[in-house]
């Protein structure tokens, strides 16, 4: 039987090994290290020919001996940030959509979990001065963390974090085994 610790470096070899949509690249970033014994983190970026259109953060913390507020051992903190089109900005239901996303990215990936926390944020900007010329520019931002309930689907999670960066850049859902084309530039 393996240790908790060898479990956790094998998850993150198989979270090294996972496969994104082309718009999506993953980079390993440090981790934070105070908050858990064990933790690991990536950025990701999802660009739509040469636009950045979204940003994240997936935090994958351990530890052995459990966190009460975690109600586990185990913790997912994601960061998801998105532009939007500026008409969506004022929507009253936007932040609602917003944790829709995210509550139905796990639920599509089967990525059960507990004790789910976030916020969703619009965030609209005007240039002025020097810096006027720029259009005006909105955007969402999505911060969760929750408990996975399973932590053999640990993967679940990290796939659930993309598709709801995905979501938030507004592309559509891919079905498994379906496999998607680059955009025509």
């Amino acid at each position: 039987m393996r240790s908790e610790t060898d479990f956790f470096h094998a998850v993150i070899e198989e979270i090294k090994q996972l496969k994104t949509r082309a718009q999506i690249s993953i980079s390993e970033i440090p981790a934070p290290q105070r908050l858990a014994p064990f933790a690991y983190a990536i950025s990701a970026d999802l660009v739509d020919g040469d636009i950045d259109v979204a940003t994240g953060r997936f935090v994958l913390l351990h530890d052995p001996d459990g966190q009460e507020a975690w109600e586990g051992k185990f913790r997912c903190v994601t960061f998801v940030r998105s532009a939007l089109e500026t008409e969506m900005e004022s929507d009253p239901l936007l932040p609602d959509v917003g944790w829709s996303w995210f509550i139905d990215a796990l639920s599509n990936l089967s990525a059960n979990y507990l004790a789910p926390s976030g916020t969703v944020t619009r965030v609209m900007s005007a240039s002025y001065g020097q810096l006027s010329p720029q259009d005006e520019s909105s955007e969402i931002e999505i911060r969760a963390s929750w408990t996975p309930a399973d932590p053999k689907n640990l993967v679940n999670h990290v796939n659930a974090w993309l598709e709801l960066m995905a979501s938030a850049a507004g592309l559509p859902p891919v079905p498994e085994g379906v496999a998607t084309l680059p955009a025509k530039r």
